[in-house]
């Protein structure tokens, strides 16, 4: 009775942290992956293929770099918003 009580609640542990795999650009860029396929489309010129191919990978770089970007923005937003609330909340020198 115990194990299942144990499976069941990890199983309803990890559903948020699939979600959240799933939802970010990471796992995003690899649900894409395997629609590309290994093998170049018929009659296609190789060059374009691999062109196609990098440009796909480019692009999944630059989605993971826009979400670090903004989340570097909102980490430097709140860090400014915690120094100003600490000098409102801070005495001014030599009054105390």
């Amino acid at each position: 009775m115990k194990s299942i009580v144990g499976i069941v609640l990890l199983v309803a542990l990890c559903i948020p942290i699939v979600a959240m795999l799933v939802d970010s650009p990471i796992g995003r860029m690899f649900g894409r992956r395997p629609a590309r396929g290994p093998h170049p489309p018929a009659g296609a010129d190789s060059e374009v293929v691999e062109l196609q191919r990098r440009l796909e990978l480019v692009e999944g770089d630059v989605e993971i770099l826009q979400h670090a970007l903004r989340e570097v923005r909102e980490h430097g937003e709140y860090l400014q918003e915690v120094v100003e609330q600490a000098r409102r909340a801070e005495p001014p020198r030599g009054m105390s």
